[in-house]
């Protein structure tokens, strides 16, 4: 290799990982970094906490960018106490000491609801700092890793708001001095001091001069000056809590005319009120209640009803027409007043434009209204209403994020719930986007509340109207609650259809022996129910699990009974996709003269469909054939189309598998510094993918290269790295051929050596039968006999 090829890429083992470095031109398709700027706004009429304040400065270190004192620190506290308040004004104090971003996330950790998986916020903050949905890696731990890469050499203050636990913090740690996260918490954390070096402080409620000032900060300008000891009797009354301070003194504000005494006098029978059904365990909770019933009891009838109401919705956070469905209210403008109503009174926070969230204590209290409040039937129809809401919509958002899959027969909408239409694509991944959680709990929520005909509905509308870069991990488990529904139902269509949604979940997340299961089980029902184009489907996806555990005589047979039922049912589109998959399995058997005869099938079926994923798809199979034919020109030809049609469609995972076959060809043709780059920029997508099988493949690719080149000491890193990865992940196929890599890699240094790994490869082998398997081993056989 000449000196300026062997600088394009080199390779080294460090802490048992192949890292790749590369000089001149950037990654194709790198682009900078985002910095996200993602605190919610700062809290207005903020008062005191200048001890806490100084207390949480006193992790900063120079202004030149030195390390941390600590990389963690918890703010713990009561309900209430101000814990969030406290974090974000410090934060946006000292945002430009970051200046690499800053990232939040409400973990939910009290929430009436399910609290946010550390996965989930590993996903959101990844794709804020630049990685594409698609490459987020589904695997926690590959996520956390990635995460703390990425932050390795930024300056990141990270906001971690309402963490109940340790195993929801710990993965979103930075793992550098240089980063901080901060959490807030009812709990003390005590793990993440312990063992991750935390700094803790603990928030009471304010002092007496403190709680008065908040009061008068609130106040002010909406009313006379109100006498000292009258407003510290008041914050007696609220316990000196933030969050009750500040929904008295909104009451006081919003009432300037009444004298303070009487608006005392009427928080204390309030009080008294409270005393009397208290056990008298918790005196702040009791106080804070106590401020919430008293200003609850100051709305209108209408806005108390919205406000219980609410409570039932399925998570903490909605939007203003999920409101309205809560409500049965056709008129958004009327509903907009309502939730203002709350908003004003400080029942309700809202976060953006027709978009609302509860405090986690006020929702519970909403709930604990509803169910004393609105009759049964009343709190039904409510939740009725929005899951209808929810359902509908969620439909029609798909009708543009994945148009090609068969939509659901739904019950026509209730008269009271006006569901969204959307104009564009956009516009429905964005509302998608928005309601990810709420949907994945109204799943949840319909379940519990018995409506089983929604909750197997909601989940399977949800699996295909997902916003493209929604966490693979968080579908599955609604995906069974749904299917447990339809079987209480005896809906053995819907049973299908969610099983099917099941398989292809669990292959998404590498777990092949329930996608396995999940499929034959589909096939089963559909078979009894007589539905042939779903008996085809299913047999093309069987096919896929027996490809993928190199099962070729059984991944043909599906792929050819899914071919005959999508032609009888003219699915001209799943023909198409099976006569690919056919073509695969043959050209891996080593059936070459009947893939090109598949091949040439499929791709002119998918140039009449006009469908360019499948035309790709077919085109890196039939480079793979040109290339084994000797033809390496045209071979570099239809594998560079491929590629072609990956980035046009923007397609990350795609373009990461068909650079495989591009650096094939290149290889084949001598272009070993192309070879190099192909294999490093697909090494690098697959890392990014967490597909640990296909990294290893392009690890395999380096190595031969490099026999290639001479260069055998580096090759045999790369096929130990490869064989190592296929062992774990039980790909038996995979790892004999890197082992037989292996040995031609140490053959001139030690043929003893050579022979064991040669050895382990041909038992490897013993089990396959197809053509190329034969030759692998008759190619090993001969090998060893010539060393012998």
């Amino acid at each position: 290799m000449s000196g300026s090829s062997r600088d394009v890429v080199q390779a080294r083992n460090v802490h048992g990982g192949i890292h790749f470095h590369t000089q001149g031109k950037p990654d194709r398709g790198s682009t900078a970094s985002p910095t996200p700027r993602q605190l919610p706004a700062d809290v207005s009429g903020f008062v005191n906490r200048t001890g806490e304040l100084g207390e949480l400065n006193a992790v900063l270190t120079s202004e030149d960018g030195g390390p941390l004192v600590v990389s963690a620190y918890v703010i713990a506290g009561t309900a209430g106490a101000g814990k969030t308040s406290l974090a974000l004004r410090w934060a946006h104090q000292v945002r430009e000491r970051f200046p690499d971003g800053q990232l939040y996330a409400n973990l939910r950790g009290y929430d009436p609801g399910e609290p946010v998986a550390a996965r989930d916020a590993l996903h959101h903050f990844l794709t804020s700092l630049g990685v594409p949905a698609d490459a987020v890696p589904q695997d926690l731990d590959a996520a956390a890793a990635l995460y703390r890469s990425l932050l390795a050499d930024r300056r990141v203050l990270v906001v971690l708001d309402n963490a109940a636990s340790v195993g929801q913090v710990r993965p979103l740690l930075p793992g550098s001095a240089h980063s901080l996260v901060l959490v807030t918490s009812r709990s003390r954390l005590s793990g993440l001091a312990v063992r991750d070096g935390a700094r803790r402080l603990t928030l009471g409620v304010l002092p007496e001069p403190e709680a008065v000032a908040l009061l008068r900060a609130v106040t002010a300008g909406y009313r006379p000056v109100d006498d000292e000891m009258q407003l510290a009797e008041l914050a007696r009354l609220c316990a000196r809590l933030p969050l009750a301070l500040r929904i008295a003194a909104e009451r006081a504000a919003s009432h300037p005319h009444l004298r303070l005494s009487d608006l005392i006098a009427d928080l204390r029978d309030e009080s008294a009120l409270w005393d009397a059904l208290s056990t008298g365990d918790d005196e702040e909770a009791e106080a804070v209640r106590t401020v919430f019933a008293w200003s609850y009891r100051a709305l209108s009838e209408q806005a108390a009803r919205l406000f219980r109401l609410l409570g039932l919705h399925p998570g903490p956070e909605f939007g203003l027409h999920a409101a309205a469905a809560l409500a049965g209210s056709t008129s958004s403008s009327r509903t907009r007043q309502l939730l203002d109503s709350l908003v004003g009174a400080h029942l309700l926070e809202q976060t953006a434009p027709d978009r609302y969230q509860f405090h986690d204590l006020l929702r519970a209290y909403a709930i604990d209204q509803a169910q004393h409040e609105e009759p049964p039937a009343e709190r039904e129809a409510a939740l009725y209403r929005v899951l209808e809401w929810y359902l509908h919509t969620a439909d029609a958002a798909q009708s543009w994020i994945n148009p090609a899959e068969d939509r659901l027969t739904l019950p026509p909408v209730p008269g009271d719930v006006s569901p969204l239409t959307f104009p564009d694509y956009d516009a429905a991944v964005d509302w998608a986007e928005r309601e990810h959680a709420n949907l994945l709990q109204a799943v949840r929520t319909a379940a519990d509340a018995r409506q089983d005909r929604l909750a197997w509905q909601l989940s399977a509308v949800l699996w295909n109207a997902q916003f493209p870069s929604a966490s693979g991990t968080s579908w599955p488990a609604v995906g069974r609650i749904g299917l447990e529904a339809a079987e209480r139902l005896g809906e053995r269509a819907a049973q299908g259809v969610l099983l099917t949604w099941l398989g292809m979940a669990h292959t998404r997340i590498n777990r092949l022996a329930e996608s396995l299961e999940y499929h034959e089980n589909a096939l089963m029902i559909r078979r009894d129910l007589g539905d042939r184009l779903g008996e085809a489907r299913s047999l093309n996806l069987i096919g896929l699990n027996h490809l993928r555990g190199r099962r070729l005589d059984a991944a043909a047979r599906h792929f050819e009974q899914a071919i005959a039922g999508f032609q009888e049912q003219d699915a001209a589109h799943w023909a198409a996709t099976a006569l690919s998959n056919l073509a695969t399995t043959h050209y891996r058997a080593g059936w070459l003269p009947e893939a090109a005869t598949v091949i040439d099938q499929a791709l002119a079926a998918h140039r009449a469909l006009s469908d360019q994923r499948g035309e790709g798809n077919i085109l890196r199979v039939l480079s793979d054939v040109r290339r084994e034919q000797g033809d390496t020109e045209e071979a570099l030809v239809f594998a560079q189309a491929a590629l072609d049609i990956a980035l046009g469609l923007r397609n990350l995972r795609l373009e990461g598998f068909w650079l495989l076959t591009v650096r094939d060809a290149q290889q084949a043709k001598g272009q070993f510094a192309e070879a190099l780059t192909s294999y490093q920029r697909s090494a690098t997508l697959h890392r990014r993918l967490a597909d640990r099988s296909r990294e290893a493949l392009a690890w395999q690719g380096v190595g031969e290269v490099y026999c290639r080149l001479g260069r055998h000491a580096e090759a045999a890193d790369f096929y130990c790295q490869a064989a190592s990865t296929h062992r774990d992940l039980g790909d038996e196929w995979h790892q004999a051929l890197a082992l037989d890599g292996m040995g031609l890699a140490v053959l001139g240094e030690s043929p003893e050596e050579a022979r064991r790994h040669w050895t382990q490869a041909l038992r490897l082998l013993a089990d396959f039968d197809d053509p190329r398997a034969v030759a692998a081993r008759e190619d090993i056989e001969r090998q060893m006999a010539e060393v012998s």
